[in-house]
């Protein structure tokens, strides 16, 4: 096993994005949810450091406000005694918050990630740790997203805009790998 040194980060695990009509119209990866949860039970059972991040958007209309029920971590994801809880009013979880001091301090060098959504907050964060300097490892099949419409109206398929997304930083920012993968890592 790994040291210390090695965190899991868990990105908006959040009730509102279950309102997929909301995002997109569609979401790909189903098993996203449950890949992640196999990542956070494998964190807590080797006691490495797990942080929770939460969005907290200032639109008085968005779904990813913590005042509105569908803030609030999905059930599974809420943080246990002991776990950090980074709330984010932007994209990157680094921005306005107190994760690169925490992981710092912890002597975290190597990250683990999981999240919704992949070409939003997780893209971002990710690009983000890997210009810090972090040693990243994005779980691809822990993430997932929505359809996304162009500004010419044409409608791109959540799984496109997934593997586009994963392509776009894989070997620049971070080593996209599976949720297998991840697994034997710790």
């Amino acid at each position: 096993m790994e040291g210390m040194d090695h965190a899991l980060l868990l990105i908006d695990w959040q009730l509102g994005f279950d309102d997929v009509a909301l995002w997109g119209g569609a979401r790909n990866n189903p098993d996203a949810e449950g890949n992640a949860l196999k990542l956070l039970m494998a964190w807590r059972a080797a006691g490495l450091p797990i942080f929770h991040i939460r969005h907290d958007s200032q639109s008085p209309d968005s779904a990813l406000r913590l005042d509105k029920p569908s803030g609030a971590f999905k059930p599974a994801f809420v943080p246990r005694a002991g776990e950090f809880e980074i709330v984010k009013h932007v994209n990157s979880s680094f921005i306005g918050t107190t994760l690169e001091t925490d992981l710092r301090e912890l002597g975290v060098g190597k990250l683990t990630l999981a999240g919704l959504t992949t070409n939003h907050c997780v893209s971002t964060t990710v690009r983000m740790a890997g210009n810090l300097g972090f040693d990243v490892n994005l779980v691809g099949d822990a993430c997932a997203t929505f359809n996304r419409r162009a500004a010419d109206g044409t409608v791109y398929p959540a799984q496109l805009v997934h593997d586009l997304s994963l392509a776009n930083i894989d070997g620049e920012f971070c080593k996209v790998v599976s949720v297998e993968a991840a697994l034997e890592a710790i």
